[in-house]
């Protein structure tokens, strides 16, 4: 007889993902032959990768072609390139490299705040430093006070280029693959599909033409965005505080994320029962974390201080510090906490500039879609504040409501891409390179279940496709036609989307789908209009005495499509919570019952019907338990005509009394 081994046999992983269709999301089956084919071109490029293809092979194959494209984007121009006084973005980027470098930490936030001052939170500030010490080493002359201002040199340029591609692969892109797989695995996705999402995720052509061509160092921000959501699918809560806490100390446009990501830290402190522990927790780690943030820039005021160094206060209107002056009758300038109370305010005076306006420029948002029929720079801005407030809070509201209720770990990046839809939408100062932080959680959700099908693959490309759309007015500034075609034609081309491809409206997966009618024509009008602009806007002139006829057309077409993407996921986001099911009754078998059943199948509002169903099973009549003591045969119609119940349902009642 066979001896048996000592050892355990592994046990088997579990089946690949189907999707309802019971295929594979990123595969198409011939009825005919029942042979499996990819469902769009990314799934043929990957398709050798398939059956168990070890991901040490897969994974540095994606990130050298990723890379390549980043790299390959930077060959061409920049923002305010040889557009002197001011320039752009791209000199915004080196000379706080300079003044972060020769200014003490003090001054930092005060600099001659006409030509390009400081308006970043703190990290912001401290990247900036170690770029511009990095780049001192190499060249001196290029972050020189004063005398580099305006400098475009090639190795400058080189080097600039490398300090964004160095920070998004420390960043960004370890955040995106492991949110990524981490996602896959919550919802059961296998290898093949997380790859494809992945590459999808890394090939996002706004991100790329922004960061990579325009020049911001957004993935940043977006890396520790990501990083927040990968612990928070991994239910480690204090380091998801933690690296939020951090994209907000890099960019205050994490806020867009915050009322959502709060509102889910909140659900799972209070559900299934109240943890005051964890609550306390996470409201410690994440004071703690902004005083880290703050802290080297605090101390070094306090420092500056010391040695008698004071930040230059000789400012214009535009840049007086409101917080401080309502502040300076009560405090006393030779006080120990003057430096640090002047730091503060400062930098909140110039991360919220609430003095610039309701929109800078065209953007695709709610209120420059109503500035283009009734002007709006007429009111006054603290009246507009309010109302983007109140717009804000209102648009927020559903998503912050349904993952407080429901914090469910999956159910986060709908939450945070309703959210930063309606922060984009409503609220006040909005740039248009804010539609990459609605873009990202919409896009990461390529990975989950089903991600790569027809029903939510068109809805993601057609949001990144409007987004990136919408970027072309900027784009075509900075003389970036060329990345801008190529980019979002070979996005669309990967995922099969239109222009490129029609395999998402018509055909055999099309048809499996079951999209309806009215979402394909809305999707192809939005297709349609977008090609028909870029062919006006290349061969027609705009009437003289409306040369903005063309962009203003641009923002309100973009504005449409983003509502009604905000909308899209505020509905997916409901839908998958069960919010229906708990608070409106809603079943699927209840259809086939009469109105009374229904009647009393209805649940009373959540959590008190919880409560009450609790209640009765602590607490059982008295009659039940003469009847489970010798239940007499059925001898009234209303016990004949009672079915048996199924197997199935049968419950285990308690033991009979002796």
């Amino acid at each position: 007889m066979a001896s048996v081994s000592p050892h355990k046999s592994k046990k088997k992983k579990p089946a690949p993902s189907m999707s309802a269709t019971g295929q594979h999301s990123a595969t198409s089956t011939d009825p005919k032959t029942n042979n499996h084919s990819p469902a769009f071109p990314l799934a043929a490029l990957l398709w050798p990768a398939r059956k168990g293809t070890s991901q040490w092979v897969v994974l540095p194959l994606i990130l050298m072609i990723t890379g390549l494209f980043r790299w390959c984007t930077g060959f061409w121009g920049y923002s305010g390139f040889q557009t002197p006084p001011m320039h752009g973005d791209y000199e915004a980027q080196r000379h706080w490299m300079e003044i972060t470098t020769h200014l003490p930490m003090s001054q930092w936030y005060f600099y001659d705040l006409q030509y390009w001052g400081l308006d970043y939170p703190p990290l912001t500030a401290y990247h900036s430093w170690l770029m511009g010490h990095i780049g001192s080493i190499v060249e001196p002359t290029w972050f020189a006070l004063h005398s580099s201002r305006g400098i475009e040199h090639q190795l400058l340029k080189v080097y600039m280029r490398a300090t964004v591609i160095v920070s998004d692969y420390v960043v960004y892109v370890p955040a995106a693959i492991l949110m990524n797989r981490k996602l896959g695995q919550v919802r059961s996705v296998n290898d093949w599909e997380s790859s494809i999402a992945l590459v999808a995720i890394l090939m996002q052509p706004a991100s790329i033409l922004i960061d990579h061509a325009h020049f911001q160092y957004n993935t940043v921000m977006l890396g520790f965005v990501l990083a927040s959501i990968y612990s928070a699918l991994s239910e480690h809560h204090l380091w998801s505080c933690i690296f939020f806490v951090a994209a907000l100390s890099y960019k205050q446009m994490a806020l867009y994320f915050a009322p959502a990501v709060a509102a889910y830290l909140f659900g799972v402190c209070m559900t299934p029962s109240v943890r005051p522990g964890r609550l306390m927790g996470i409201g410690i780690v994440t004071i703690l974390a902004f005083a880290s943030a703050f802290a080297p820039l605090l101390l070094g005021a306090l420092y500056d201080k010391y040695r008698g160094i004071n930040p230059p206060l000789s400012v214009t209107d535009r840049q007086v510090n409101p917080l401080l002056s309502s502040l300076t009758p009560y405090i006393d300038p030779e006080a120990l906490y003057f430096p640090l109370l002047l730091q503060t305010t400062q930098i909140l005076h110039r991360v919220f500039p609430f003095a610039r306006g309701l929109f800078e420029d065209k953007v695709a948002n709610f209120w420059c879609c109503i500035h283009t029929v009734h002007k709006l720079h007429g009111y006054p801005i603290p009246l507009l504040q309010r109302l983007s407030l109140l717009a804000t809070i209102v648009a927020i509201l559903p998503a912050c409501m349904t993952v407080s209720l429901f914090p469910r770990r999956e159910l986060l990046p709908w939450a945070m891409a309703s959210s930063a839809w309606g922060f984009f939408l409503f609220s006040f100062q909005v740039h248009e390179k804010s539609v990459l932080l609605p873009l990202l959680p919409m896009t990461i959700l390529l990975g989950v279940d089903s991600g790569l099908a027809v029903g939510t693959r068109s809805w993601i490309g057609l949001a990144n496709m409007l987004g990136v759309w919408t970027l072309f007015p900027l784009l075509k500034r900075d003389e970036l036609r060329v990345p801008y075609l190529v980019f979002s034609g070979l996005w669309a081309y990967l995922l099969g989307l239109p222009p490129t491809s029609l395999g998402c409206y018509f055909g055999q997966q099309a048809s499996k789908s079951g999209m309806k009618i009215s979402t394909k024509v809305l999707h192809l009008v939005f297709y349609a209009v977008m090609i028909i602009w870029h062919g006006i806007e290349a061969l027609v002139q705009p009437p003289k005495d409306k040369p903005d006829l063309w962009v203003v057309l641009n923002v309100v077409v973009g504005a449409a499509g983003f509502g009604i993407c905000y909308l899209w996921c505020t509905w997916q986001l409901i839908f998958r919570s069960g919010v229906l099911e708990e608070w409106l009754g809603y079943r699927q078998d209840q259809e086939s019952k009469s109105i009374e059943e229904r009647a009393k199948a209805l649940p009373l509002p959540w959590p008190l019907s919880k409560a009450k169903q609790a209640a009765k099973e602590k607490s059982p009549s008295p009659n039940s338990e003469k009847k489970k003591v010798g239940r007499p045969l059925s001898n009234t119609k209303e016990s004949s005509k009672e079915p048996s119940p199924s197997p199935e349902k049968k419950k285990v009642g308690r033991p009979r009394k002796t």
